[in-house]
């Protein structure tokens, strides 16, 4: 077994394990340190855990809770991957709901949390716009009202907490070259990252974390259309770590790539003219 951490923060841990086991390799008992939810991305494996037996496939998840022992076997299939979530007490109190059922030991693919494992995927490679930490609060949300069959009611901010949506919408534009997480922005406004995610969402329209993508990108076009600076340099200074990731959340985000949309702000309409035809 392999495992490495994608994200790390107080309230959420993002890791990635790959099993390697073949059928018929000898178990072994292991203990969950804390609460998590491991999203199977890939392969197939089977768990011993409080007496019960589950066999977990791809678009399964495996729940942890806090010091139970659990093992894990292969008796069908060689390995298989795992996207894990390990969370911090305080935000299983803020979620609410029973501890029981957090004891479940897996739940099956239900499409209500498969569409969830598969944006924290699509985050891990780094081909969505929302934070790993985001998908975390998200995920752990979902799995407590699906297992206790509690709907999720809407968030509807106080006025209190839309100034401090506000507030940190500005905080994060003012700060957008940084390397901020969830838990950074949560800080600067006074609240959990938990209850900032909600009322972020519900008061600014979109996460916190796309709202930084926004911000770095609307910093991106501004460059481009009034400087002659490389591309790759604007990349670095607005806060993207690599510069193929800004090439492709640029060109998502404008239709074209930075070079041609520098093209087009200094009057060669014809860039959106022909991509205009093409659609």
């Amino acid at each position: 077994m392999t495992a490495t951490i994608l994200f790390e923060s107080s309230p959420v841990t993002v890791s990635e394990f790959r099993c390697a086991a073949v059928p018929g390799e000898r178990p072994y008992a292991e203990q969950y340190a804390g609460y998590s939810l491991s999203y199977v991305r890939k392969g197939s494996f089977g768990c011993h855990h409080r007496g019960r037996f589950f066999e977990l496939v791809t678009g399964a998840l495996l729940v942890g809770y806090p010091g139970d022992e659990f093992m894990c076997t292969h008796d069908h299939v060689c390995g298989d991957e795992c996207l894990s979530f390990s969370f911090d007490d305080s935000i299983i109190d803020e979620i609410g709901g029973s501890k029981q059922a957090w004891q479940a030991g897996a739940m099956p693919p239900l499409p209500q949390l498969m569409v969830l494992g598969e944006l924290a995927q699509a985050a891990a490679a780094r081909e969505q716009t929302l934070g790993l930490d985001e998908v975390g609060h998200l995920i752990a949300r979902r799995f407590v009202a699906t297992a206790t069959g509690r709907e999720e009611r809407p968030s509807k901010p106080s006025l209190r907490d839309r100034r401090r949506a506000v507030d940190g919408a500005r905080w994060i534009d003012d700060n957008a070259e940084r390397d901020i997480d969830l838990a950074d922005a949560a800080r600067e406004a006074g609240v959990s990252p938990f209850h900032f995610l909600r009322l972020f969402a519900a008061t600014i329209g979109v996460t916190p974390h796309q709202y930084l993508i926004r911000a770095r990108l609307r910093r991106a076009a501004r460059r481009l259309s009034e400087e002659d600076t490389p591309v790759t340099e604007i990349a670095y200074d607005i806060g993207f770590a690599d510069l193929s990731n800004f090439t492709r959340t640029f060109t998502r985000a404008a239709g074209v790539s930075p070079l041609k949309f520098r093209k087009a702000s200094r009057g060669e309409r014809k860039i959106f003219q022909d991509r205009l035809r093409r659609h």
